[in-house]
C-alpha cells in the first residue's frame, strides 16, 4: 500500500476471517490510470486478430495465460511510471470457467502484488452475480 491509498474495512470487521483482498481502497491523492484489458496476446497485436497468431500466444493453459497477461500489464504499468503497488482494483474475466480456476489464477495474480492484494474480482462458476463499483469520495 502506498501513501495515496487507505484500506477501508467495516467497523465490525472480524480479523479472524481469512480474506485475500480488502472490501475497498480509498484514493487520497494521485491520478487515475485506467489500463486496457490485457490477455496473453502481446499488448500490441493486430486487430482484427490474426488467427495464425493464436496458437503460439494463447496456449490452452490458464496459468500460462495468466502469467503472460500479468507480464503485459507490468510493462504497461512501468511505461506509466507505476507498479503493482499502485493498483487498487483488478477485475478478471474468465472464459469457460471451471471449479478451481479461482485458486489457480489467484496464486499467480497475487504473486505480482505481494505483500498486499488490491480489491480483486474473480468469482466461482456457481456465483450467479457479482457487482463492482467505483466511487469518488471527497
Amino acid at each position: 500500500m502506498n501513501q495515496h491509498m487507505e484500506v477501508i474495512h467495516h467497523p465490525d470487521y472480524d480479523r479472524n476471517v481469512v480474506m485475500p483482498f480488502v472490501p475497498a481502497i480509498k484514493i487520497k491523492s494521485g491520478r487515475l490510470l485506467w489500463l486496457a484489458g490485457t490477455t496473453a496476446l502481446p499488448v500490441y497485436h493486430d486487430h482484427p486478430h490474426r488467427r495464425e497468431d493464436m496458437p503460439k500466444n494463447l496456449p490452452n493453459d490458464l496459468e500460462a495465460q495468466t502469467r503472460a497477461s500479468m507480464d503485459g500489464i507490468k510493462k504497461t504499468l512501468e511505461a506509466a511510471g507505476a507498479t503493482f503497488g499502485d493498483v487498487v482494483h483488478v477485475f478478471v474475466f474468465r472464459a469457460r470457467p471451471q471449479i478451481g480456476d479461482i485458486g489457480r489464477a489467484s496464486v499467480i495474480i497475487n504473486s505480482y502484488f505481494a505483500p498486499y492484494n488490491p480489491v480483486l474480482e474473480l468469482g466461482e462458476p456457481e456465483q450467479l452475480i457479482e457487482i463492482q463499483m467505483v466511487a469518488v469520495v471527497d
